[in-house]
This record gives structure tokens, C-alpha cells and sequence, in this order.
């Protein structure tokens, strides 16, 4: 097998192959026996039919259109490694000549977007500032606040509603007056949010048996995003009583003897979660000055593809507004992934094994799934390879955070070692792309390894 390669654009190429009639034929053969084994030909055994017969049976255009499914791929993977090029997404095959007759040679051409060359620059330069570590007494007092509410108890009141009341609600909602959902005995945190639009704004006021309608957009289903015409009862108040702050409290709700003890526990917590913030702020302030460094070209296929898919995804293909917001993430998302490809490359990243089980079961709670499942799942799905290179990207990222300098705005140096988040914490929007490119597959072989 031959090919040639033509550069299109910094992001496109265009190759033409020609596999010689020999290297073809083995998969003719194969193609042929498959065939025989699934015909049944008078006065011939199963699988015994001859060569010769089974075209006459079939067709010689059958026979070639399964050899050349089966052997495309494998060609077009060999002129793939030969040419060095790494591909974006799946190609565009044209072009394709099958042997009419023993002997011809078999061509195709393959075009498709490929990573672009990113030449990278010297990172050691940057300057990075963040906030200051400061403990504000509010932050304390909000997590002793939290810590009250979790050994609350709730008390039914003779009341109208007040935000941050919980209710039991029963709650309908219809369309052109056909019914689209309903529950009763919901229990409901009143300014939560996290049920109907419009909901908070309507319980605020009643009183148990108080019934009221409002309109609001469905959240979820079918419908969602339609308007409905929704009905409330409130069935009862309650209201949440905090235990007292004392040393019993500190007792009940911690390890503690004292309050005072646990008030300086919080504050730890509160000064090790301020540090934490610190190094969030550093990594995400470092990757936006990585890109306005860089020049990425863009794979146009790659962004057309993604975009629609995920318009499609939320029937919104119309939606030209939508359209170029996505076009604009998609973008963002991509060339993000394409640089700190190149820097994970560059600094010749490793992907351990225990790295790689810590994300999965990481992203398995993200998802409820036990972690078992969500493996077999994703490697049921070819889907491995993208986690191994997703943990690659964080690390990348989190090498060139130890070569720059990072000061708080007081002027402090800040010990990256005790506020980098770990890799967990990290989140590049993925772009579906050919699981067979290059460095993907580096990446999984030092996985395995």
C-alpha cells in the first residue's frame, strides 16, 4: 500500500491511498467464505460452496462491498501512521475505485481534520495573582450555621409561609388543561429553588389548606420548557428550631468538648477551604493566560459537527442565538483541549493506572453509579482511552502551575503544594474526537503500562 499527502489547511488534509489487488485479495477471501457460510447452495455443503459459485450467487459487487468495509479501515489507519497524521473525527472517504477484475488495485481518498502543529511557548515567565487567604468571621459563622441546621428539628407553626419555612405541598401542573404531572405530600425548602420557576414566590404568604395557581415553565420531560398552568396547596408549616450554641452542642455535633474548640476546628477548615480557593483561582487564572499565549488554528469540521450535534441534542438547530453560543464554547473547549494535549506531549505526561481508577470513581459518584459498573460501562462504550487523556490534560496543566509564579495581592508567595486542587477538580469540555489518534493512544499505552 501507497499513499499521498495533501495539506488542505493547518487543521485539514487529504490523502490517497492505493492498495494493490494482493493486499486486498485476503480480504476478498475472507469475504467470500463469510458469504459461503451463510448461503445454501444445492448440492454443496454449507461453507463448502466454491469461490467461483458464490459470485455467480451473489454478485461480484456484493463480495467486494463486504471486503472493502472490512479492509478500509485498516488501510486507511496504515496511511494514517505512514503520513503522521493525527486525526480529528471520522474522514470523508471519496474517491473510491474497487477492482472491477482480479489484478486492479483498489483506491480511496480519506480527508479529514487533524491536530494542528502547536508550537508552544516558555510558560516560566507568567505571573499569576489571586486573593488573599482571608478567614472573614462571616465564613465561620456560616459553617456553625450549617452545622445548627443539621441537628435541627422541624416544628409545625400556625403561620403564613416565610422563606426558608419547609412545607408539604401538593402540587399539580397542566397544559390546555390536560394534566401533565402531579404529587401530593412533597416535603419543599421555601426558597430553595430547585422545583418549579415561580414556585418560591407563590407558597411565600399561604397558610396551610391555602390552595393558589401560577404559571411557570416546566423544568423537565417532554414538555420541558413549555409553560403550564400549575396549582399549590400547602397541607402544613414547619419550621426549623437550631439547637443553642453551647458546649452540649459542641459535644452533640462534634468531637469536641467545647464550643470554643470546635469555633477554632471551623476556622482551620475555613483557612485550609480559603487556601483551596487560592490555588482554583490560580489554575483556572493560568489556563486562560495559556491560551491568549497560544495561536490554535481550529478544525472548522470538528466545531461544525459538535455544535450540531448538540443543537440537535436540544431540538434548538434554528435557534441562530443558541447556535453561536455553542459555537463559541465549542471553540473555547477545543482549543483548550488541543494545548494542554500539546503540553502533555511535550512534557512527556505518564497516566498511572491508580490515577486513572481515582478519576473513574471520582466521575462515578458524579453520576450515582457504583464505580464497577461505570467502568465496564465506558470500556463498553470505547470510552477509556478519553478518560485516560482527560487526566493527562489535568496534569499537564497542573506541571506548568509549578514552574509560574503565583503571589497573593499582599504580595505574598503562595505554596502551590497547599493549594492546588487536585485533578478531580479540574474540568475541560470534552470534543468527541477519533479515539485512534495519536496521542490518545499514547496515553493508553502508558496506562496499561
Amino acid at each position: 500500500m501507497k499513499s499521498a499527502l495533501e495539506t488542505l489547511s493547518p487543521t485539514r488534509v487529504k490523502m490517497t491511498i492505493e492498495v494493490p489487488f494482493e493486499e486486498l485479495k485476503p480480504s476478498l477471501d475472507a469475504a467470500i467464505k463469510h458469504i459461503g457460510e451463510h448461503i445454501q447452495v444445492p448440492g454443496f455443503r454449507k461453507g463448502k460452496v466454491p469461490a467461483r459459485i458464490i459470485e455467480q450467487r451473489v454478485g461480484r459487487a456484493a463480495v467486494l462491498e463486504e471486503a472493502v468495509n472490512n479492509a478500509l479501515p485498516t488501510f486507511y489507519g496504515q496511511a494514517l501512521e505512514e503520513n503522521a497524521v493525527r486525526p480529528l473525527g471520522q474522514p470523508e472517504i471519496t474517491d473510491l475505485k474497487v477492482p472491477a477484475s482480479d489484478g486492479e488495485d483498489f483506491t480511496f481518498t480519506a480527508e479529514v481534520d487533524k491536530r494542528p502543529e502547536i508550537e508552544l511557548p516558555d510558560f516560566s515567565g507568567i505571573e499569576l495573582t489571586v486573593d488573599e487567604a482571608k478567614v472573614e468571621d462571616e465564613a465561620v459563622e456560616q459553617r456553625l450555621t450549617d452545622l445548627r441546621a443539621r441537628f435541627g428539628t422541624l416544628k409545625g407553626v400556625d403561620r403564613a409561609v416565610q422563606d426558608g419555612d419547609f412545607v408539604s405541598i401538593d402540587l399539580s401542573a397542566e397544559i390546555d388543561g390536560e394534566q401533565i404531572d402531579s404529587v401530593t405530600g412533597v416535603s419543599y425548602e421555601v426558597g430553595s429553588k430547585n422545583m418549579l420557576e415561580g414556585l418560591d414566590e407563590a407558597l411565600i404568604g399561604m397558610t396551610a389548606d391555602e390552595t393558589k395557581n401560577f404559571t411557570a415553565p416546566l423544568a423537565g420531560g417532554d414538555q420541558e420548557g413549555q409553560d403550564a398552568d400549575c396549582t399549590v396547596t400547602v397541607t402544613a408549616v414547619k419550621e426549623r428550631e437550631l439547637p443553642e450554641l453551647d458546649d452540649e452542642f459542641a459535644q452533640l455535633a462534634s468531637e469536641f468538648d467545647t464550643l470554643d474548640e470546635l469555633k477554632a476546628d471551623l476556622t482551620a477548615k475555613a483557612e485550609v477551604d480559603a487556601k483551596f480557593a487560592q490555588g482554583v483561582a490560580a489554575r483556572d487564572k493560568l489556563l486562560e493566560a495559556i491560551l491568549e499565549k497560544i495561536e490554535v488554528p481550529i478544525p472548522e469540521g470538528v466545531v461544525e459537527a459538535e455544535v450540531h450535534s448538540h443543537l440537535e441534542g436540544e431540538g434548538r438547530l434554528e435557534d441562530d442565538e443558541h447556535r453561536a453560543e455553542v459555537d463559541e464554547s465549542t471553540r473555547k473547549g477545543l482549543k483548550t483541549q488541543l494545548v494542554l494535549d500539546a503540553i502533555a506531549e511535550k512534557e512527556e505526561v505518564k497516566v498511572e493506572q491508580q490515577e486513572l481508577i481515582e478519576f473513574l470513581v471520582m466521575s462515578s459518584q458524579q453520576y450515582g453509579m457504583d464505580p464497577n459498573q461505570f467502568a465496564q460501562s465506558l470500556d463498553q462504550d470505547g470510552q477509556i482511552p478519553a478518560m485516560v487523556a482527560e487526566v493527562a490534560r489535568r496534569k499537564a496543566l497542573a506541571t506548568v502551575l509549578e514552574k509560574v509564579s503565583v503571589k497573593d495581592t499582599a504580595g505574598n508567595v503562595i505554596d502551590l503544594n497547599e493549594s492546588v486542587p487536585g485533578t478531580e477538580d479540574f474540568e475541560v469540555e470534552e470534543i468527541d474526537e477519533d479515539d485512534s489518534t495519536e496521542a490518545t493512544a499514547e496515553s493508553t499505552e502508558k496506562a496499561d503500562a
